[in-house]
């Protein structure tokens, strides 16, 4: 039925430039307009205190804030990063799955998991992080969605390695996208190495882009120009 509404509608709008090719097969009137986001919470140069999750974990602490859902995770990435390199602190935040909670994860002394922590929390996690990582499952799923996370870590500075979807083209010039677990290792360490407070400002500038604001104006543009 989604093809037969698509053909229907005056006008299509999008959060993704995957979606807004997917749609335009069936509506040439399908346009990308970003996606609007509230990084108050993420704002870098508020004080945080260090959680106590983290008090007794060495650098590197590579981090993922999130929903820990399988459908959209690699748990097999993510075991063959903490086995590759066991000087790496992996530290997972958010709820996990019934198949994450079954995972040889829970096995590596280098994975952490901090549970569900409440929104005003998570920038004190990110703040600690020496690298954000987004490791997703390449499906339907993942390639259309927007990375909602990939704003907030950038507003906080952070350099990101992230799994090379369509979608995340958009972030291409400010974090690392990797297609194999052997990339995610040698993006995280470039990453390590090149930080630096220049790439930092460069990241935060970018996510600052992406308000509702610009979002908005996005939308009326379209509906504005829109002809019959």
């Amino acid at each position: 039925l989604e093809p037969e509404l698509i053909k229907k509608v005056d006008i299509i709008v999008t959060n993704s430039t995957f979606l807004a090719n997917y749609c335009s097969q069936f509506n040439s009137k399908s346009f990308y307009v970003g996606q609007g986001c509230d990084l108050s919470l993420f704002d870098h140069q508020q004080r945080r205190i260090k959680p106590k999750e983290l008090e007794s974990i060495s650098s590197p602490i590579i981090g993922y804030v999130g929903a820990l859902n399988s459908e959209r995770l690699d748990i097999e990435l993510l075991e063959f990063l903490a086995i590759k390199k066991p000087d790496w602190q992996i530290i997972l935040v958010g709820p996990e799955d019934e198949q994450f909670l079954k995972s040889n994860l829970h096995k590596l002394t280098n994975v952490y998991f901090t549970g569900k922590k409440p929104i005003e929390q998570l920038a004190d996690f990110v703040n600690f992080f020496d690298v954000c990582i987004n490791p997703q499952i390449r499906n339907n799923i993942t390639e259309a969605n927007y990375p909602l996370k990939i704003d907030e870590y950038l507003s906080m500075g952070k350099p990101v390695v992230a799994t090379a979807t369509m979608t995340m083209e958009l972030f291409a010039d400010y974090t690392y996208l990797a297609t194999t677990p052997d990339e995610y290792i040698s993006l995280i360490e470039l990453a390590l190495k090149e930080n630096n407070s220049i790439k930092l400002q460069e990241r935060i500038s970018f996510a600052k882009k992406h308000t509702w604001e610009s979002c908005m104006h996005a939308l009326y543009n379209v509906i504005n120009n829109y002809q019959n």
